[in-house]
């Protein structure tokens, strides 16, 4: 290939003027109080439950009795034909067109009955595709044993992959848009005098601040700080009545956050996404034949040796910078990723790096 014509003729070189300064890793915005915590008692109800899905076109679970594969979807079958009077053999079963699979979901814990929510299933067997099916009605749980609270059915979607090539068989696993029904109401507990708000990424600075900012719209004493992930509320005498109506209040406060810096690579399609521009300072990393040398600033800007392989750079490049010098020097997307965890790791990088 052309390009790789041109990396064994010469070096990769990238260069930019140093920062003064090294940025912030981190930025700051406001957010609201309710994006930012949970209210006590308000976790998800998580439900469980075992189900067949129908309707397949020959992808199903292998199944051949008492001969031999998914067993368990054959002997499902028998015991659903049985609840209609039908009794069948189960060493009579060849099931191409049937999946068992495994039901889960999650509801809030203030759904009643009739409401209905979201579920996802997954196969438990050697089915090689869902595609097309239809769950057929499954009892729910929140946990194996426990009396019945909810059912599910209805027709599979799934989520295709944008690569072809990491999809294969049409999934194994898809959701059901409001395919789950709460057949119980939920067991709810008298509002409490005082309720806590829990951080979802607990710190104790941000509670301070929404403390703070409680308690500059409605009074001292109204928030306090437990914990680094929890701040008690007590509602002022004028909001008794309308707990609630205190509650939603305090959830449009806005705060001011700072954000760790995040760095997002898909090791398949080789995408880098930045929340901002972020900033590398000095290090080496070598990885399969790619050396990644950034100086530092006093090193003065140079030009580079004709080396297969070599990015250089002075420190303060940028991320997108160095993504593109190893992309022209042949890095494969998995490998540029291990290359910004060990800039991480050697604290060149101060971001978080995810790598899908």
């Amino acid at each position: 290939m052309m390009l790789k014509s041109n990396v064994m003729k010469w070096a990769v070189f990238v260069a930019i003027a140093a920062f003064a300064l090294a940025p912030d890793p981190g930025y700051s915005q406001t957010d609201r109080i309710g994006d930012l915590t949970v209210m006590e008692r308000n976790v998800p109800r998580r439900l469980v439950g075992y189900g067949l899905i129908v309707g397949l076109d020959g992808t199903g679970d292998q199944s051949f009795g008492s001969v031999g594969g998914s067993n368990h979807t054959v002997q499902s079958v028998v015991n659903l034909l049985k609840r209609f009077g039908i009794s069948v053999p189960s060493t009579h079963l060849r099931l191409r067109n049937v999946a068992a699979v495994l039901v889960t979901a999650e509801a809030s814990p203030y759904l009643r009955s009739g409401g209905r929510f979201e579920v996802q299933v997954a196969s438990v067997g050697d089915a090689t595709s869902i595609a097309g099916g239809v769950l057929w009605t499954t009892a729910l749980m929140e946990d194996v044993g426990r009396p019945v609270v909810a059912t599910a059915q209805g027709p599979v979607v799934l989520s295709e992959s944008g690569d072809r090539r990491f999809y294969r068989g049409g999934g194994t696993s898809g959701r059901i848009p409001d395919g789950g029904i709460l057949e119980v109401d939920p067991v709810l507990m008298p509002a409490p005098d005082s309720v806590r708000l829990f951080l979802k990424q607990p710190n104790v600075g941000m509670a301070m601040r929404i403390a703070d900012a409680v308690n500059a719209s409605f009074g001292d004493g109204t928030a306090a700080v437990e914990d680094p992930g929890a701040v008690r509320l007590n509602p002022p005498a004028q909001a008794a009545d309308n707990q609630y109506g205190f509650l939603a209040a305090v959830d449009t406060l806005r705060v001011e956050t700072v954000r760790e810096a995040r760095l997002v690579v898909d090791a398949r399609s080789g995408t880098l996404v930045a929340g901002r521009e972020l900033a590398v300072g000095p290090a080496v990393v070598s990885h399969r034949g790619i050396t990644l040398t950034i100086a530092s600033a006093d090193a003065g800007l140079g030009q580079a040796a004709a080396v297969p392989g070599l990015v250089t750079a002075v420190a303060g490049v940028t991320v997108q910078e160095i993504a593109a010098g190893l992309h022209a020097a042949g890095a494969q997307p998995e490998e540029i990723g291990v290359i910004f965890e060990a800039l991480r790791d050697v604290g060149a990088l101060s971001a978080m790096v995810v790598i899908r």
